[in-house]
């Protein structure tokens, strides 16, 4: 499966083979409940066929559904599902993407990928991720203000105190006896080499700096989200020293992750988050009521089309869960037109607005039906 990032949606945006497939569904992952998703996968595949025979002759459509029937039939695809899955399917390109949040049902065919749902998980407010660290080991969750889930690690990010520093770490022969201590972790009584205590907070300084970089490297920069650090209190001044990450908030949960729940874990991670999100949103809701009274500012689809297709757009919000079977009928003039999304040559207008601005170079923001400042499903800042 794919890794879910800003490159992977640059890269669908960027194919132009049509038709575009595109499929999103919940997955069951416990069993047998999980047994349901390849026939439910089926099910979509077959209403996707539907679409195509509007336009394609039989020969073309079974060329087109190959792939997916393939994946429909690969038992070892659906043996460990997530919360979520994403396919996207045309000519030359075909793209699995497991999600560690549920999705709403949906099959479309058109002339581009439907990529609102990737875009939402990417580019919505509240998403983090959260580091839990120990002197010898690290796990890494990502969440939002409803859910948080741990994430399967890549194998080049270590995992523990051994696989980030290998040879590098202190000489294995010092003795060290445990006992309990404060927190979870363990404190110990050294015996043998002198300047053991030295030598061990040089290992956890460069354990800390390699496990920052690797984090950055390959999940916050990647999506751009928020990091908090989970810790003992004595770990975060060192841990932020190391860090060059802009991404990660300053202010931590100090307390040893491996001792609580991952229910308490996301409720502190959300109590540290909540006051970011808030920020951001009052802050963008601000931006879009000044421009809009500046005149620089719609919630015209129509005004916001053709700003979007002259790339005036700076940025624009969208809804998170609204579907508008609009179409833009001329990239010259922003001119629109309501369609039927069974239609395959119909997507989303949002979704499509979304697209056209990213590649004009311009930001999309994806908020909660209840957070949006308008009640046509968009919002744009001009840039003039």
């Amino acid at each position: 499966m794919e890794i879910l990032t800003k490159e992977l949606i640059k890269e669908l945006l960027s194919s132009e083979q049509e038709p575009f497939l595109s499929l999103y569904m919940p997955t069951d992952r416990s069993h047998p409940a999980k047994l349901q998703n390849p026939i439910r996968f089926k099910n979509l595949v077959r209403e996707m066929e539907k679409s195509l025979l509007q336009k394609y002759s039989a020969d073309e459509v079974q060329e087109y559904l190959e792939p997916l029937e393939t994946l429909a039939k690969d038992n070892n695809s659906w043996n460990h599902p997530k919360d979520g899955l994403a396919v996207f399917s045309a000519k030359g390109m075909f793209k699995v993407v497991g999600l560690n949040k549920t999705v709403e049902e949906l099959a479309i065919v058109a002339d581009s990928f439907h990529t609102k749902p990737l875009r939402q998980y990417l580019q919505s407010l509240d998403h983090f991720y959260l580091l839990g660290l120990t002197l010898h080991d690290i796990k890494l969750f990502e969440g939002n203000r409803h859910f948080i889930s741990e994430v399967e690690l890549t194998s080049d990010t270590p995992k523990t105190i051994t696989e980030a520093l290998g040879d590098e770490l202190t000489d294995s022969h010092t003795t060290v006896a445990s006992y309990g201590g404060v927190g979870g972790e363990s404190t110990g009584m050294h015996h043998g080499h002198g300047g053991y205590k030295e030598e061990s907070e040089k290992d956890a300084e460069r354990f800390f700096r390699v496990v920052a970089n690797a984090i950055y490297e390959h999940y916050s920069k990647p999506t751009g989200w928020n990091l908090i650090l989970a810790a003992l209190p004595e770990h975060h001044s060192l841990f932020q020293k190391v860090s060059k990450n802009p991404f990660l908030l300053p202010n931590g949960i100090a307390i040893n992750p491996s001792s609580v729940s991952t229910e308490q874990l996301a409720k502190m991670a959300w109590e540290v988050m909540e006051p970011e999100f808030n920020l951001k949103l009052d802050s963008l809701v601000e931006r879009f009521e000044q421009a809009r009274a500046n005149g620089k500012g719609s919630d015209d689809y129509k005004k916001i089309a053709v700003a979007a297709v002259e790339g005036r757009v700076d940025t624009l919000l969208v809804e998170a869960d609204r579907i508008i079977a609009v179409r833009v009928t001329n990239l010259v003039t922003g001119n629109t037109q309501k369609k039927d999304l069974s239609n395959p040559k119909v997507d989303d207008l949002l979704d499509d607005m979304g697209e056209l601005v990213m590649k004009m170079g311009g930001k999309v923001m994806v908020l909660p039906t209840d957070k949006m400042p308008s009640e046509t499903g968009m919002a744009a800042i001009f840039r003039f």
